[in-house]
């Protein structure tokens, strides 16, 4: 029987390539959706548009992200801080969830 090939995606922040699973995809809507371009965590990883992807277990890898602008070339866009703001406090609940 064959093995199923396990998806692999390269980490915006420290650029280690891992399994989907290991990562949380950061998401642009498109911009004739109801939302019009807001970046978001997706915590499922079904949400249309654009998707980077970051460590979850590693608050770092955002920060490197954050400074070398990576999800601003990603997703083609300035990113005002209350986003990453935003982003790290999604993280966070994301990470806290995950250990209880």
């Amino acid at each position: 029987m064959r093995q199923k090939k396990v998806p692999m995606r390269k980490c915006t922040g420290c650029g280690e390539m891992k399994e989907k699973k290991q990562l949380v995809r950061i998401v642009k809507a498109p911009e004739n959706a109801e939302s019009g371009g807001e970046i978001s965590v997706d915590l499922t990883g079904k949400k249309p548009g654009r998707g980077a992807y970051i460590c979850k277990n590693n608050p770092d890898c955002l920060n490197k992200a954050k400074k070398a602008r990576r999800l601003e070339r990603a997703f083609s866009c300035q990113i005002p801080d209350e986003v990453y703001s935003r982003l790290t406090q999604e993280l966070d609940a994301e990470v806290d969830a995950g250990i209880k």
